[in-house]
């Protein structure tokens, strides 16, 4: 039996996001500005006001100091679950699986898309998910 494929650009428990809107105002993901971001080896900032930039597949991350400021873009994939009363978001990739993603390059949307689209799931194939 063929495991199922890692797909980056698709919520894994879309229960909690509600139906998907056209409007960028009603986007599923835009109550959670501000939230933080927690990789499976601890924090690596939070979810940028810049979020709305990104298509509503991905989450827009401040890193912060971390790496030096950047701002890295997540598949919504690569979430875990959200926990609204502690306002975080769980993603179960490590610090260094982010930081060594592609860097986000808002004028080539599609190669970025692309080479992120791989990389996680690579990444996914070289380390399944924890449940």
């Amino acid at each position: 039996m063929q495991p199922v494929p890692f797909i980056p650009w698709l919520w894994r428990d879309p229960s909690w996001a509600g139906e998907p809107k056209p409007d960028l105002a009603d986007r599923p993901d835009s109550g959670l500005i501000g939230y933080d971001v927690e990789a499976t080896d601890g924090g690596i900032g939070k979810i940028d006001e810049d979020n709305a930039k990104v298509p509503h597949d991905c989450l827009m991350v401040d890193t912060g100091p971390w790496i030096f400021g950047n701002k890295v873009v997540l598949p919504v994939g690569t979430v875990r679950h959200v926990d609204h009363e502690e306002r975080k978001v769980h993603v179960d990739r490590t610090k260094e699986q982010i930081k060594n993603a592609p860097p986000y390059d808002a004028n080539d949307h599609d190669g970025y898309r692309e080479r992120t689209g791989e990389y996680y799931s690579e990444s996914y194939r070289l380390m399944p998910p924890m449940l």
